[in-house]
């Protein structure tokens, strides 16, 4: 796929779930559009595409659904003549989702008009920026007038849903009152008079259609026009035949057959209101499905303390550049990824990477920008701003994870395209039907019962049973460190019958530690720990810096080192003569190694390394060195075999400590000694033996094996290629977290057949019912206004579940605080 880019559109329009196959149908077909996945209930579409984007905007527009637009001003520094402007102009009207820009030199600002949803103010900052000139978003608009949008719109829908109702209550009341109570029906005929009364529920219905209810004919009609109706159409099919009927009976009865002529002006009143209804809280619960996303948002700093010219000043976070140094100070946020030059403290870190123990920071640290500061003031250089930050990147995978399309969805999709076609040919089945065969009388009784089925059908609920559950689980999933980067990873990881594991920097830290330390013939623990450490230190050995790692900060001076290439290190140390390394160190320089043999024999054996020293000729200690396991990851396997998981490792290291690790572990099969295209193979054979298989590795080595296989799973602590190629990326080094994704992936795909297992149901059992077949056997013809309240409380139920995975817990939870040596380790 070359110079292809994906941007995310966001659709206006859809009034319903079958609207999704029309937009999708108008992006596939423009030609330049390699892909296009629509979400229904956060209204975006994902496009990959490699031409310009007015085409993709010019079939939107045609098929009825035009892309959101947005309009910023831009303030740019350092435009000196007209060839920077026509530089910044190019490049922003080249940047991903921009229609038009115009620069100018005189008011040294720009005017970008962009589709909403394919960028922001801060990217386009950062188009600039890349060019040398430094941009911002002018003061007069703010970030929030952009993310109140949607508050603005339910606030509409609240003000319009209100009306609606004061003006179809006494509508409402005028008729079903006297239904319900003989004698109210009475007392109107003699006060108000039959005529009366329908003249009000005329003029007050007649109020609710034009005004609150003319957003269903605005598009429910052109919809109509298009051959391609929505649920718009169904609501203004149904609400006009009713509406119609009763202006007819109202003003020329005598056009109706006799016994014919009633009013349903109250159905239509009603139907709106409760449509409106269950749209406003269906709104406000489809607000709450991005709240992970406002929350990582929200992590970042407005302003950072910037030090400039000796003295600090408080800068935008958008006018922060990589080298700027920043002061931190206890409490605060970190504004932005940054380097440690000064200071200790520990950093609470768990709205990045699900860990709720705060981890050290000093000299040399990363910090991640959103995170909080402790106690200890931090002196940083920023190292990645704007869009290359952690933060950044994790929004934009969240973003990407809840546009996803599973391949569930593709079912349900090619469903409800053709849903609502096929209620509207039901609907007049059903009116045939009543007039054919319906008791007297039937003209009534076949527009009840057909515009109850227009009504009652629902692909609103079809429509989000999959996306809002997505939105929610991968939300909850990135608040607990698990970022779902591709979509179909989240059905496919439930799906997982093995599990298999690199070894070194996944199961394992990935680094060798001093592991035990056994003194002998009287001397003591920290005496060999403080002369093995010193000498150590002149080694760049990673066995050499274990060991030196794990000493006391004062180490004495030493001389006359010397290195013997395969067997060790030989010194002098406060006048002591020292000698560390292998066994066959000791032999050379005849060292009887006869007290500590056996146990250093049985350490080898488990898979570490064992050392001897001795000072001034006589043994003094062994040491053994290995590469520890991760914390938790006894606790993750375990809870993995208790999911009915089929454990497996594949790594390159010996076969005799990979054996001893599994055997430690309880890992179920072994494959060792293996290189990078030989862990292809061994991931083939483990899917073909157990099934649907999951990689996690953390490593440039494993990024084929993550892509081969079925969901590759990236340690976020691992490299980038690693992370680039991964399905699913632990934003932390903990295995709990493949646990944590197993748990949630689970939990969402429950969600999402509860989902579609209640708006199927409900559409086959009620439209049945709304059509009248039970009617012949005693049962119930179910009116209008219920079938408008069930119709919405289906879609209102649907989004209620899918919001119920934002209480999931996280399978696992680390509970160990590290210690200060831990943490700065």
């Amino acid at each position: 796929m070359t110079n292809a880019r994906t941007v995310q559109l966001i659709i206006t329009k859809m009034g319903c779930a079958s609207c999704v196959g029309r937009v999708e149908t108008a992006l596939r077909t423009v030609p330049c559009v390699e892909d296009a996945s629509v979400n229904f209930a956060t209204e975006i579409a994902q496009v990959t595409f490699t031409g310009p984007t007015s085409d993709i905007t010019q079939a939107l527009e045609s098929a009825g659904y035009p892309a959101a637009t947005r309009q910023i001003e831009l303030e740019i520094d350092g435009m000196s003549c007209a060839s920077c402007v026509s530089k910044i102009e190019r490049a922003l009207e080249s940047a991903p989702g921009v229609v038009a820009a115009q620069v100018n030199l005189a008011t040294e600002g720009a005017t970008v008009s962009y589709l909403d949803g394919s960028t922001d103010a801060e990217a386009l900052s950062q188009v600039s920026a890349r060019l040398g000139y430094r941009a911002r978003l002018k003061a007069t608009q703010s970030d929030e007038e952009q993310t109140d949008a949607k508050a603005e719109d339910i606030l509409k829908l609240t003000r319009a849903t209100i009306f609606a109702a004061v003006l179809a209550l006494p509508v409402f009341i005028l008729e079903m009152g006297g239904h319900m109570i003989p004698a109210f029906h009475h007392w109107v005929h003699a006060t108000l008079g039959e005529q009366t009364s329908q003249l009000i529920q005329f003029a007050l219905t007649s109020a609710l259609l034009v005004g609150p209810g003319r957003v269903f004919y605005l598009k429910g009609i052109p919809s109509l026009m298009r051959a391609a109706p929505d649920m718009n159409a169904l609501v203004a099919l149904g609400t006009g035949a009713a509406y119609l009927y009763s202006v007819t009976a109202t003003f020329v009865p005598q056009a109706l057959p006799q016994g014919t002529v009633n009013v349903y002006f109250e159905a239509a009143a009603v139907i709106v209101v409760l449509i409106l209804l269950g749209r406003l809280l269906e709104a406000r619960a489809k607000g709450k499905t991005g709240a992970a996303i406002r929350k990582l948002v929200g992590l970042q700093p407005k302003t950072a303390r910037v030090e400039q010219n000796g003295t600090t000043v408080d800068r935008p976070i958008a006018e922060i550049t990589v080298g700027d140094i920043l002061q931190i100070r206890p409490g605060e946020r970190v504004p932005v990824d940054a380097d440690v030059l000064d200071g200790n403290s520990y950093v609470d870190e768990s709205m990045i990477t699900g860990e709720p123990v705060p981890v050290g920071k000093s000299a040399k640290d990363q910090v991640i920008g959103g995170t909080v500061n402790g106690t200890g003031a931090l002196r940083v250089q920023a190292s990645r701003v704007g869009t290359d930050t952690v933060l950044a990147q994790v929004i934009r995978m969240v973003e990407q994870a809840q546009g996803a399309k599973l391949p569930i969805q593709g079912l349900v999709d090619r469903i409800t395209y053709r849903f609502v076609p096929a209620v509207i040919a039901i609907a007049g089945l059903t009116v045939v039907a009543w007039l054919i065969f319906g008791p007297s009388p039937t003209l009534p009784l076949a527009l009840v019962a057909g515009v109850s089925v227009l009504i009652i059908a629902c692909p609103c609920a079809m429509g989000l049973a999959t996306p809002t559950s997505i939105m929610v689980g991968t939300g909850r999933a990135a608040e607990l460190g698990v970022l779902f980067r591709k979509g179909d990873a989240l059905q496919q990881l439930q799906q997982a019958k093995v599990v298999a594991l690199d070894k070194t920097g996944t199961l394992t830290l990935g680094r060798p530690e001093l592991d035990s330390i056994a003194p002998t013939n009287g001397f003591g623990q920290t005496e060999v720990l403080r002369l093995a450490a010193a000498l150590e230190a002149r080694s760049e050995h990673p066995i050499a810096t274990a060991i030196a790692r794990a000493s006391p900060s004062d180490l004495p001076d030493v001389s006359n080192v010397q290195s013997l290439t395969g067997l060790g290190l030989q010194g002098q140390v406060e006048g002591r003569n020292i000698l560390i390394g292998s066994h066959k160190l000791m032999e050379k320089n005849n060292i009887d190694l006869s007290d500590l043999q056996a146990e250093a024999d049985a350490r080898a054996a488990e898979g570490a390394t064992p050392l001897f020293l001795a000072i001034d000729g006589q043994l003094a200690a062994s040491l053994t060195v290995s590469d520890p396991i991760k914390p938790g990851t006894p606790e993750a396997l375990a809870r993995l075999h208790e999911m009915g998981i089929t454990l497996a490792m594949v790594t390159g290291d010996n076969a005799r400590t990979a054996q001893a690790l599994a055997d430690r572990l309880g890992i179920d099969h072994i494959t060792a000694e293996v290189l990078p295209d030989g862990k292809l193979d061994a991931i083939n054979r483990l899917r073909d033996l157990y099934g649907t298989l999951a990689f996690v590795g953390d490593g440039i080595n494993d990024a084929p094996a993550l892509a081969a296989a079925d969901i590759g799973i990236a340690i976020g602590t691992g490299t980038d290629v690693a992370i680039e190629t991964a399905d699913v990326v632990l934003m932390s080094g903990d295995l709990r977290g493949v646990a944590n994704a197993m748990e949630m992936s689970r939990q969402t795909m429950c969600n999402i057949r509860q989902n579609l297992g209640w708006a199927f149901g409900y559409n086959i059992l009620l439209i049945p019912v709304a059509a009248g077949v039970l009617y012949p056997f005693g049962g119930p013809l179910l009116s209008p206004a219920l079938a408008a309240g069930a119709m919405a409380l289906s879609s209102v139920f649907v989004v209620s579940n899918a919001l119920r995975l934002r209480r999931v817990r996280a399978s696992m939870v680390e509970n160990t605080p590290p210690t200060p040596k831990e943490a700065h380790a």
